[in-house]
């Protein structure tokens, strides 16, 4: 306590004598890092150029200025779907992946309690200047307190990998930004948080790049309220948990029912999110647990987005609809209270009264024992009345049904902005990032008989053209990788509507009259929305990955399993590698993808744990071999694995 108290001391002193109390304790303000060109690894001069030379972005169709300038004013206007992508667009794309929040700090820091437990605001900055400007890509901390999680004791004074990224020269972690509310520190994420990271050769920031450290599981297991993320865990009945000794609360048509015993709901989603490795996350609220590796932002000519595709529909190919999907769903579980009957089976009181009654901040902490509806209390504190969630959200004009814009109903928007605004600037940006060569001495003469093998063994037949993709998407059972996270989406067909949208120039808050426009098909099917989403009865697909930066990427596959370390004798899948603190390396695990003993042997590791059972991981699936048992010699297959981890996506 007393080195609490002295902590506060020398803040305050410190914001004295810079005249900086009467901020700190009555106003809002953020920190958040953002790297100056010389600090990141990528190209920047493609960055200001942009990519073509677009100049405008309808409806996924890139028109460049050339084709602009025999377009009339009208067929490039708003009411057309038209985004203008300039380099002020691309400027805010650019501090929107590094610094914008959507407000996601309530939900993690007031609701989830992430700085509420043994992980502090405190222990981080300790840790980060502890670097000495080093910077790291796996940022360890001193835990503040001893916590019990599972059969596993964190001590007081322990240390814990983190996975954040802390760039060289600098104070605090990528994608973590601080915001200051009325005197409390709150933390929330941004896009770099997952995708960017620190090349450990160079220092530099790879703006792009998986963020294959993140120990987002582990981080969330130690939240004070982690019970909040129940619907990203393996929960299908929320009913087990209550208990007659449960609290009871009013439900929507005024029966009563009880909440779930929070302490054994905690113990249970506490144990799910430790079993997650390191890298992965769970991106979907189908109360099933099953995540993946956390993909690239090496967006250019990659659509449809997301593993099943389901980016395919609105401004720049989809890829508009898979950000704010991130936001609107995997950063604020009470944005789907309006939908939770249909979506999970679970009355919206029920719902929002499980996320609520242990919230971290009191402010946001449901009682029961107050008769009121959860709904009823949320809607007083609410920060973004009107709305579902804490996050700066629109409702679209098919809410609460949700559609191919949004599989929500929501997107997220900030006040002051246009909507949309935001994740089109950073739809716009991600698409100018290329990533840069991997530091590996490979001879011209191996990048040819590389590419002769890849056209050979039939590679290019799904992975075709300049971004090695055919931009389609496969039904699961031809896949043969687990079909759990292509019908991740398959509830929504219960409240699915067409597709509509606000024209790219409506201000936020939303007009009472404003335009809608509804979203053209002609970039998909019908056949594409099925697998994206798996209706109809269908499995799902996934989508053939375009390979740009696929080196900055491993481990490998639609669920993430095939990961092989340095040592490609012992450092066998996730539980030889992640598991054990060691990154998948780029090389042997792409190796893996084509070489069916190495393969065999990872997914035989991955299937002895039990863990990666339940988490429906195991490295099965794309068994396409460029081995010698298919007639390639040992020779070829390194000349095809240097060859695809070369690729980025620029014309040659």
């Amino acid at each position: 306590m007393r080195k609490h108290v002295w902590r506060w001391i020398i803040i305050i002193f410190i914001l004295f004598l810079t005249g900086g109390v009467l901020l700190f304790f009555h106003s809002s303000f953020q920190i958040a890092y953002m790297p100056s060109f010389n600090k990141v690894a990528n190209d920047e001069e493609i960055y200001h150029k942009g990519r073509k030379e677009q100049a405008y972005d309808q409806w996924g169709e890139a028109i460049s200025k050339k084709d602009a300038a025999t377009m009339t004013e009208g067929q490039l206007s708003s009411q057309h779907g038209t985004i203008k992508v300039d380099q002020d667009l691309l400027d805010l794309g650019r501090e929107v992946f590094y610094k914008e929040t959507f407000g996601n700090e309530v939900f993690l820091t007031d609701i989830l309690g992430i700085l509420d437990g043994p992980v502090s605001v405190w222990n981080i900055t300790k840790a980060s200047l502890a670097l000495k400007g080093q910077g790291t890509n796996n940022l360890q901390i001193t835990l503040a307190e001893t916590v019990k999680i599972g059969d596993e004791t964190f001590e007081k004074g322990s240390t814990i990998d983190t996975g954040l990224a802390v760039p060289k020269g600098a104070v605090m972690p990528l994608g973590m930004p601080l915001t200051v509310d009325n005197g409390r520190v709150k933390a929330g994420i941004t896009c770099a948080a997952c995708h960017a990271r620190v090349d450990e050769r160079s220092g530099k920031i790879v703006e792009g790049a998986t963020n294959t450290n993140l120990n987002v599981g582990l981080l969330m297991a130690l939240a004070s309220n982690s019970a909040a993320y129940f619907t990203h865990t393996e929960k299908k009945n929320i009913e087990e948990f209550v208990q007659a000794s449960s609290p009871k609360i009013k439900t929507s048509d005024n029966k009563t029912a009880r909440l779930p015993d929070i302490e054994n709901l905690e113990q249970e989603v506490d144990k799910i999110l430790m079993s997650w490795p390191r890298g992965f996350f769970d991106a979907t609220v189908d109360l099933e647990s099953n995540p993946t590796q956390v993909g690239d932002s090496f967006t250019f000519g990659d659509h449809p987005y997301s593993w099943s595709g389901m980016g395919m529909a609105g401004p720049f190919n989809g890829l508009t609809t898979l950000s704010n999907n991130v936001h609107a769903q995997g950063a604020d579980a009470l944005a789907q209270s309006a939908i939770s009957k249909e979506m999970f089976e679970m009355d919206e009181e029920i719902y929002i009264g499980t996320i609520l009654q242990n919230a971290a901040n009191e402010k946001f902490r449901y009682d029961p024992s107050s008769h009121d509806k959860p709904s009823t209390f949320f809607d007083r504190v609410d920060p973004n009345p009107g709305t579902p969630g804490v996050n700066e959200l629109v409702k679209l004009p098919t809410f609460p049904r949700v559609t191919l814009a949004a599989p929500d109903g929501l997107i997220v928007s900030s006040p002051g902005y246009k909507a949309n605004e935001q994740n089109n600037a950073v739809s716009a940006y991600q698409n100018t990032l290329v990533p840069p060569k991997p530091d590996r001495a490979v001879s011209d003469a191996v990048i040819k008989q590389g590419r002769g093998v890849f056209k050979r063994a039939g590679c290019a037949s799904c992975h075709a053209g300049r971004f090695k993709t055919n931009n389609k998407i496969i039904p699961s059972i031809y896949i043969g990788t687990s079909s759990s996270r292509a019908k991740a989406l398959a509830a929504t067909e219960n409240i699915w509507d067409k597709a509509s949208i606000y024209a790219p120039n409506t201000p936020v808050p939303i007009p009472k009259e404003t335009i809608r426009l509804q979203i053209p098909s002609n970039n998909f099917s019908k056949k594409d929305v099925e697998l994206g989403f798996a209706h109809h009865g269908s499995d799902g697909g996934y989508k053939v990955k375009g390979l740009a930066g696929v080196y900055w990427q491993a481990p490998y596959l639609h669920d993430g399993g095939v990961a092989v370390g340095p040592d490609e004798d012992k450092d066998i899948g996730i539980p030889g590698t992640l598991n054990k603190g060691i990154n998948a390396d780029p090389y042997t695990s792409m190796k893996a993808m084509v070489n069916e003993s190495l393969r065999m042997k990872v997914i035989e590791a991955n299937q002895s744990s039990e863990e990666l059972r339940n988490l429906d991981i195991n490295g099965e699936g794309h068994s396409y071999w460029v081995d010698e048992k298919r007639g390639f010699t040992s020779e070829e297959q390194h000349a095809l694995i240097e060859y695809v981890l070369q690729i980025d996506g620029e014309k040659k």
